[in-house]
């Protein structure tokens, strides 16, 4: 047995050590995938607390021959979604982003500031998009993409059939690559009179 059905086993009999160690090895893939279905921080955190508090109450009833990660993402994936449905009817648009959400500069140790700060702006891009997929199709993306899931493991976590998830992985894909397409800025092939066709 490895140390990590060790500490679900004794978790199970009460141990509070072997839960916290079963927190300390998970939080951040918990946290992770939160984060990449809400787009807030805050929310991932709050998001985060809730999956472990309810993996804490049922954990007498995980099957010790599922998984551990697959049972607990289920959890953060199935209270994310929650979440979103609940948002979806609470407002107008579920697209709808704080103006004002500040620009985050570059690590001043990083070894190309500007290949930094495109890639940040690609990373908001690609959790803007994200937000707007169905919440199912994201954590399905979320999980295949961020967390290495395979496919088999998504329809475990999400309660669906591969086929289903298949299904689901490939619509979002399209439709990540119709709207990436759409909104990332083209380069402009133009250029004045006087410049080199190579620039």
């Amino acid at each position: 047995m490895n140390d990590e059905m060790a500490w679900v086993a004794q978790a199970q009999q009460g141990s509070q050590q072997a839960f916290t160690n079963l927190v300390e090895a998970y939080q951040t893939h918990v946290y992770n995938l939160c984060y990449r279905m809400l787009g807030e921080p805050e929310l991932a955190e709050d998001a985060a607390q809730e999956t472990f508090l309810r993996a804490y109450q049922y954990l007498h009833r995980y099957d010790l021959k599922r998984p551990f990660a697959t049972w607990l993402l289920s959890i953060a994936a199935h209270y994310c979604i929650d979440r979103l449905r609940r948002r979806r009817f609470s407002m107008i648009s579920i697209d709808d982003d704080k103006e004002d959400g500040g620009f985050e500069l570059p690590d001043a140790d990083a070894p190309n500031p500007e290949s930094e700060a495109v890639r940040g702006e690609q990373r908001q891009q690609m959790q803007a998009l994200l937000n707007r997929l169905d919440a199912v199709d994201r954590a399905a993306i979320v999980l295949r993409y961020w967390h290495d899931a395979s496919e088999a493991e998504i329809a475990e976590t999400l309660h669906l059939t591969v086929s289903a998830v298949k299904s689901r992985l490939h619509r979002a894909r399209r439709e990540l690559a119709g709207l990436w397409q759409k909104e990332s800025p083209r380069p402009n092939p133009k250029r004045r009179p006087h410049e080199s066709p190579a620039f």
